[in-house]
């Protein structure tokens, strides 16, 4: 009786640790999806606030970050992004959500 109650904690041991394991997993999984997925989306610049380093984007929708299109004001991660374009530029652009504000990280001039 002691020897299959010893192997059925085992059993048990076991299979909470493979779950654990999965659920780790998948608690990963939107951390990872989130540095993968850069998709860029299209606008055109309204405004360029160096000082302040923001700037203003007329833009379609941003899928991963449910926003629908719109004009606002976003920061930008790295003030040099804003040395790249001017007022009326069609550009692509990422933008994501960084400690609650919404900052572009990267953008391009299209053609």
């Amino acid at each position: 009786m002691k020897l299959t109650h010893f192997f059925s904690i085992l059993l048990m041991l076991a299979l909470n640790a493979n779950s654990l394991n999965v659920l780790a997993q998948d608690a990963a999984a939107p951390a990872n999806a989130l540095v993968l997925n850069n998709e860029m989306t299209s606008g055109e610049i309204r405004k360029i606030d160096k000082e302040a380093k923001k700037i203003t984007i007329r833009h379609g929708e941003i899928k991963k970050l449910e926003m629908p299109p719109m004009t606002m004001v976003f920061q930008v991660k790295d003030e040099a992004l804003l040395d790249k374009v001017k007022t009326g530029d069609k550009v692509n652009f990422v933008a994501e959500k960084i400690t609650g504000a919404f900052v572009v990280t990267e953008i391009q001039v299209s053609n």
